[in-house]
Parts: structure tokens; C-alpha cells; sequence
């Protein structure tokens, strides 16, 4: 798979799956999760170690993300999908960094380093939409 890839990844059971989206989605694809889903967007080079440390987080973690509605969308290298991703999202085109964003589209948390899993939840665990949720459930 190209390093420029931008790489869409839903958990499907314990695993991680990843799908290549097309490069006309880049910019759009936040949108398709908009009122649906929260996604943890990682941007970084291709041979960034910390890639693969938030994936391994995201893997071990999957029950909770399902449970959350968190996907994870991959902007990896330079091409223009990921680049269009960094832009909208206001990230340096260099560097690694996650962000969790809403399901309002709006960044809620940023980081350079991985995001572990019980700092994602407790953040998601906060917002108005997700405790509405989570007492419709108990309902």
C-alpha cells in the first residue's frame, strides 16, 4: 500500500480493518461520519513508529470504540489525500498527531504523542452527546 494512502479503518471484532478511500474523499470524508460516528484521525509519516502504537491502542481497545462509535481514519505521508486532511483539520504537514474529532465534525482532543485508550473514552465520556447516549442505552 502506497505511504501516501489515506486509510480509513473500522473495527470489525478484535480487529482492525483498513479500506483505501478514494483520493476525492479526503476532504469529504470527515463529513460521511458527521451525526454517526467520532473518529480518531492519526497523521504522520509512514515510517512514524507512533502510528502503529495508536493501532495497537486502537486494537486492544476495540469493544470500547464500538461501544463509543470512535472510527479511525489514517492520513499517512505526503500525498494529497492526507495532506487535505492535515489542512482541514489545521495540523502541520509534518509530525504525528491525533485527534479525536465529535461526531459535530469539531477536533475535541489533540495530541503528538499516542492517545491511550482511557484518555479517548474519558474525553468522549464528557461530551453532552455521548452521556445522552449512554443513558439511552440504560433505557
Amino acid at each position: 500500500m502506497p505511504a501516501s494512502s489515506l486509510l480509513a479503518s473500522l473495527l470489525a471484532g478484535p480487529l482492525l480493518l483498513a479500506a483505501v478511500l478514494p483520493a476525492a474523499s479526503a476532504g469529504s470524508d470527515l463529513d460521511r461520519y458527521r451525526w454517526k460516528s467520532r473518529v480518531l484521525v492519526i497523521a504522520a509519516a509512514a515510517d512514524d513508529p507512533r502510528v502503529a502504537a495508536q493501532g495497537r491502542i486502537a486494537e486492544a481497545a476495540g469493544a470500547g470504540m464500538r461501544e463509543r462509535d470512535l472510527v479511525v481514519v489514517r492520513a499517512i505521508g505526503e500525498g494529497r489525500e492526507a495532506a487535505s486532511l492535515r489542512r482541514r483539520l489545521g495540523l502541520p504537514a509534518t509530525g504525528f498527531r491525533a485527534v479525536l474529532v465529535g461526531k459535530d465534525g469539531g477536533a475535541k482532543l489533540v495530541a503528538e504523542e499516542p492517545i491511550p485508550a482511557e484518555r479517548l473514552f474519558s474525553t468522549i465520556d464528557a461530551m453532552p452527546m455521548r452521556r445522552d447516549e449512554a443513558a439511552g442505552r440504560r433505557n
